[in-house]
């Protein structure tokens, strides 16, 4: 480096370096050469109208007889007390002015009897449900689109940390609100907050209310819907989540398409390259997933992959663990083909899978199980054989339901006891003593279930 240029630098820093000076002590940032000051007001007036404050009216149900409504016969009849009606707050993004749609978390109108969406010029509308997702906690609404104001999607994929960010919404229903922060930290899991987490975390103040609401960029595009905080006191200290925009994306897709996000089976289980994972298995890479275990007839073992093949791209875009694969993979519909790029012995490698329905593989049981009223089971097959009892579907508030039975569920075992099969399983419910012990395999974790029934 010459003279003169260092010369140049130092002269520049020295400069901002007494504008840093000058504004910290005049108690004002310094301003922009056209005398203006440096504001985000361009910004927030471009994209606030885009954002929603939903109100949701939930509980209450009225009984069908008036002879319900009288104390004295419900604790006759043992009858559970009514649930007065509930008004919470929330919020919401538009994302399409055309059609009124309205982006929100799913535990936003969660048990929802009516949804009120209020704009920001105070305009009122009843909202209509298209659809909600609770392992991403998205949920879509519709409003009539008259004279709407949409905000568009950002890339959610070229966030760093350090980028500055917005929030927007509804704070302990104060109404509309305009924090500001910085991207603290990208792809945070393992917050046992929804089943798919891959969250931006930001310091942009997040309060209670503020689910459903808008993460910007400084560009005015949404990056992010913003969904929970850590705060002990259950106010903001400074760490706050968004599920990112590309996420969000893929939900609302489905939703828009079927209601519900439709997820199939890919049928191997993986976890993260460590550096001594890849050590043994000869690969330079640091991030990304090894399959541990690949059932056989699965859609995985049928597109060729197998056991220590580390996947570091799904369709394109990059893995950088097991957490991160699954999330990819669990927004892929059932019958669409997705191209992953995986390593093996030093060599990079493509395959198309095509991703099946859950009840592919499994045999339907016959036998009832009383006390799992309200759920699907079916024989999960690996080879041929039954290995697991399969979870297909839960109706909501059955007995199976209470008791915490999920779809996608496996049932391993009854007080420890193995189960293969659905017969199996009715088998030893009806010969053990209650409370039973319903040993559960969900995702990467092992449950443990008790049913009192």
């Amino acid at each position: 480096m010459n003279r003169r240029v260092a010369g140049a630098r130092v002269a520049l820093l020295a400069f901002f370096l007494s504008l840093v000076s000058i504004g910290a002590a005049a108690g004002i940032p310094p301003v922009l050469p056209d005398g203006r000051m440096p504001s985000l007001a361009p910004v927030v007036k471009d994209v606030t109208p885009a954002v929603v404050n939903i109100a949701v009216l939930s509980g209450g149900d009225e009984p069908a007889s008036p002879l319900l409504q009288d104390p004295f016969f419900r604790r006759f009849f043992e009858l559970p007390e009514q649930s007065r009606p509930q008004v919470s707050a929330g919020s919401g993004v538009i994302i399409d002015a055309d059609k009124g749609y309205v982006v929100t978390n799913y535990h936003v109108i969660r048990n929802a009897r009516e949804v009120m969406v209020t704009l920001k010029d105070r305009r009122q509308y009843e909202a209509r449900i298209v659809g909600a997702d609770a392992g991403t906690d998205i949920a879509l609404l519709q409003i009539k689109p008259e004279d709407l104001v949409a905000v568009h999607f950002g890339d959610s994929d070229q966030l760093d940390v350090g980028d500055f960010v917005l929030a927007i919404g509804n704070p302990f229903g104060l109404g509309q609100t305009v924090t500001s922060g910085i991207v603290s930290a990208l792809g945070r899991t393992g917050l046992n907050i929804e089943g798919y987490e891959d969250f931006i975390q930001t310091d942009a103040s997040i309060n209670p209310g503020n689910s459903g609401g808008a993460l910007i960029n400084l560009r005015g595009e949404l990056v992010g819907i913003n969904t929970a905080i850590i705060g002990p006191a259950g106010g903001n200290v400074g760490i706050g989540f968004a599920i990112p925009a590309h996420m969000v994306q893929a939900v609302v897709a489905q939703l828009v398409r079927f209601g519900e996000v439709r997820r199939g089976r890919f049928g191997a289980t993986a976890q993260d390259v460590t550096p001594d994972i890849a050590r043994a298995l000869g690969v330079s890479v640091h991030a990304g997933a090894v399959l541990v275990d690949v059932v056989t007839d699965a859609p995985a073992f049928k597109a060729g992959l197998r056991r220590g093949d580390v996947v570091v791209a799904v369709n394109g875009r990059s893995v950088r663990g097991s957490a991160d694969l699954r999330n990819q993979l669990g927004l892929i519909p059932i019958g669409d083909t997705v191209e992953l790029r995986y390593l093996r012995d030093g060599r990079t490698l493509t395959a198309q899978v095509r991703i099946d329905s859950p009840e592919a593989g499994l045999v339907s049981g016959r036998l009832a199980v009383p006390e799992l009223a309200g759920a699907r089971l079916g024989n999960a097959q690996q080879g041929g054989r039954p290995q697991a009892v399969a979870v297909v579907q839960v109706e909501r508030g059955s007995a199976a339901w209470r008791y915490g039975l999920r779809a996608g569920d496996f049932i391993v075992a009854v007080n420890r006891r193995k189960v293969r099969t659905v017969k199996e399983l009715a088998s030893e419910m009806r010969a053990s003593p209650r409370p039973v012990a319903l040993n559960v395999v969900r995702g990467d974790f092992a449950i443990t279930l008790m049913i009192r029934g």
